[in-house]
């Protein structure tokens, strides 16, 4: 299988965002060697060589600070090092706090060690689930130290996909999907994207678009909304200018169906074919791939590419790469396996999104060490950034090795960073159903916990959480 190239510096990571190709996903169980660490809580620390390959929150502000040493005066300034943390196995399973999690991140906050969540998972909108979070794990959150597998999905508001300003999609009809189709359409609509259309749209205007009895049809009686009249054709299909895939589809049929269609148009419109599809030749590098999606038709982006995660059934469910994985195989077959799915696909192990995550750990230190002062502004947390020590490490925490193992593993960060990467055993690997991970973690331990307290001594701070 072709491996995906990750940007090695800022500028290329913005161009993530570009339609391109991208793998099907592996199997993230997939061994890789028969070496591994396996250091145990109290034990020493063992090391593996370099890899070859809630409560309500209503403030904005970051919360890895005590607030008695806060309500004392007294802000500690922030280590040069911090932790970035998957939510589902790492913190929580199935909803609940996995065993150590509370204490751990309470630590953190004590003693002002900055951290955030960085997870594949989404369809909530960042606040909501921050709340969600907050209440369950009962440690105070913010939604600066909080990423979601679409919240880069953010910046094509009004950036394009290299990050041209004023190139952005706020005012371009997009198609969204997910677990519930209605609720991204309200996350997207809050991030700021203005005409956002759901599968419920266009099946309400177009019934013969699906020739079966809908599975969800109640659900998309219910929520379905009036498509934007076509720009240069009223009461026609509009055009749609991008599509995106929130988190796990429910329905896969109506939605592969839908997504082929506006793959198979042209300039986006529905219902319309393009002359060019199979016409054009392989082109330099394939740039031209046989002329499909080559006549204006959107591009397509998923938030993450998480074959399995973990949940409450014993074994690992599909994920929204399997959702990838089924859409490229009927792609596949419509092109006759001369052309490649072309989609940008975010989240972990993407550089896009840990170089995201990065910026964000940098504004939530400057802000952690200006919360001593109430009174501190703007102008203060940029001086505070300015006059931080660069990190030195970031500890990345993981359960998945080929999402968050592999992209803190090949991860560049344009500041020089290193990203450092900890598996844990209580989510989706596990070594006796899939051996070996398949990309190796600096350290191997039992939970959070013991990640954290690995990570201390390695940083020479010593104890336990």
């Amino acid at each position: 299988m072709k491996a995906i190239r990750f940007p090695r510096s800022a500028a290329e990571a913005w161009s993530i965002l570009r339609p391109h190709h991208t793998p099907t996903p592996s199997c993230p169980m997939r061994a890789a060697s028969s070496f591994v660490a396996r250091p145990r809580r109290g034990g020493p620390a063992r090391y593996l060589p370099p890899v070859i390959r809630p409560g309500t929150v209503t403030s904005s502000r970051a919360y890895s600070v005590s607030h008695r040493a806060k309500e004392a005066g007294s802000s500690p300034k922030p280590p040069p090092f911090a932790f970035a943390f998957d939510i589902d196995g790492v913190l929580l399973h199935v909803a609940k706090p996995i065993p150590g999690a509370t204490k751990t991140l309470e630590y953190l906050q004590k003693h002002n060690i900055p951290f955030i969540l960085l997870t594949n998972g989404g369809g909530k909108h960042e606040t909501d689930r921050v709340a969600d979070l907050s209440a369950r794990l009962g440690v105070r959150l913010s939604t600066d130290n909080f990423i979601q597998s679409h919240t880069p999905f953010q910046e094509l508001v009004d950036r394009g996909p290299d990050g041209e300003a004023g190139q952005g999609l706020r005012d371009k009809n997009i198609l969204v999907t997910g677990s519930d189709a209605a609720r991204c359409r309200e996350i997207a609509e809050r991030y700021g994207f203005r005409h956002v259309i759901t599968p419920a749209d266009i099946l309400a205007a177009y019934p013969d678009i699906w020739p079966f009895d809908p599975l969800l049809a109640e659900l998309y009686a219910a929520t379905a909304r009036p498509l934007p009249d076509h720009d240069h054709a009223p009461h026609h299909p509009p055009k749609i200018d991008a599509v995106f895939v929130f988190n796990d589809p429910r329905d896969w049929a109506l939605d592969i169906q839908l997504i082929t269609d506006l793959l198979l148009s042209r300039n986006g419109v529905l219902g319309t074919y393009s002359p060019r599809n199979g016409k054009g030749g392989a082109g330099a590098a394939g740039t031209d791939n046989h002329g499909w999606q080559r006549d204006g038709q959107p591009p397509l982006y998923f938030s993450n590419p998480d074959l399995l995660w973990s949940a409450a059934y014993a074994q690992p469910r599909l994920g929204q790469g399997a959702f990838q994985a089924a859409l490229a195989g009927v792609w596949a077959e419509i092109t006759g396996g001369a052309a490649a799915l072309e989609r940008t696909t975010i989240g972990k192990p993407s550089a896009r999104t840990y170089a995201y995550a990065e910026r964000a750990l940098d504004a939530h230190r400057a802000r952690a060490l200006a919360l001593g002062n109430e009174q501190l502004g703007k102008e203060r947390v940029g001086k505070e950034k300015a006059e931080l020590e660069p990190l030195r490490a970031v500890y990345m925490v993981g359960d998945n090795p080929a999402s968050d193992i592999r992209g803190a593993n090949e991860y560049a960060s344009p500041a020089g960073t290193p990203w450092t990467s900890v598996l844990v055993r209580t989510g989706v690997w596990n070594p006796e159903r899939g051996g070996d991970p398949a990309f190796r973690p600096a350290a191997i331990v039992d939970d959070v916990q013991g990640a954290v307290e690995w990570a201390l001594r390695r940083e020479g701070w010593g104890g336990m959480v």
